[in-house]
């Protein structure tokens, strides 16, 4: 009997160093590098107004001979000038505000909808699943592009606009997750238990479901602020976006207007366009991290 107690305990205790080594595992350096420059680009572009760069809409004309606008990258442009000598580099931070509000505007709005929505559908499930559910898959058979594009045409292109037209087409993917997660947890022992005590449905959401749930989605969170950050360079670049102010997605369609302006002055798209790659890659990164770090944890439970 004493040998089968044994066998038993071994067994038992055997899968723990393993659990154990996926608890500590680290995130990663790069996740940490990639949120750095995230912080990084969003500070410049918050203080962009208080620091003391050159006038973004300032026409700074060469006269000491040096020929016509656009000027290359300098110790007076960093970034080069465009081709109404205006700086690209206090141009390009200036737009990193806009492009940033836009993705992070649009996520919030799609978290707050359809992170709502998904928790009720996967909690209360029966009918309201079933036409919420039936919602999300009409918001996602229109193709994306086209959705913005046709919002785009028949309302302003305000900020506020536009940041809610991305957000809208963030509802459906951040609602499938939501209620994916919810169904998962509406079974676990912690929400029976608090159902047996009597605790409210609006109770166990908000204290139970909610603080779990948001964990998983703070992944797709970061992935879908880059998704948002492009989605509005795309629609500027076919002159969609915001018509009162400067994107980094306008900066683009400035400098890629014509084949003459890509071969003489590449600075003019390529800054922006750096500037963009490496947000999305970092948000890209980060996300990617996140989740997988976080299906770790979840698979240890």
């Amino acid at each position: 009997m004493s040998e089968e107690t044994e066998t038993t305990v071994t067994l038992s205790d055997s899968p723990e160093p393993e659990t154990n080594a996926a608890l500590q595992k680290k995130i990663g350096w790069g996740f940490w590098l990639a949120i750095s420059w995230v912080i990084f680009i969003t500070l410049l572009a918050i203080l962009a107004p208080y620091l003391h760069l050159k006038d973004p809409r300032g026409y700074f004309i060469d006269l000491d001979g040096n020929g016509r606008p656009p000027y290359g990258p300098s110790f007076e442009h960093w970034f080069g000038t465009d081709k109404d000598a205006r700086d690209m580099f206090s141009r390009s931070l200036h737009g990193a505000r806009i492009s940033l509000i836009v993705g992070f505007s649009a996520i919030s709005f799609g978290f707050l909808i359809g992170g709502t929505l998904g928790i009720i559908a996967g909690y209360f499930r029966g009918w309201l699943d079933k036409i919420i559910s039936f919602t999300f898959i009409v918001l996602l058979s229109f193709p994306s592009l086209v959705l913005a594009i046709m919002l785009t045409a028949l309302l302003n292109r305000s900020l506020f606009t536009i940041s809610m037209i991305l957000g809208i087409l963030a509802i459906a993917p951040v609602g499938r997750l939501a209620r994916a997660s919810t169904l998962q947890f509406s079974d676990r022992e912690f929400v029976l238990a608090a159902r047996q005590i009597g605790a409210s449905d609006s109770r166990i959401i908000l204290r139970e479901l909610l603080p779990n749930v948001v964990i998983p989605m703070s992944a797709l969170a970061l992935l879908g602020m880059a998704v948002a950050i492009v989605a509005e360079g795309g629609l500027a670049f076919l002159g969609l976006s915001v018509s009162q102010g400067i994107t980094w997605g306008s900066l683009i369609q400035i400098g890629s207007d014509s084949a003459t302006t890509l071969e003489n002055a590449p600075w003019i798209a390529f800054f922006p366009i750096l500037l963009l790659f490496l947000t999305v890659l970092s948000l890209n990164f980060a996300g990617d991290r996140l989740r997988s770090h976080l299906d770790v944890k979840e698979s240890s439970l």
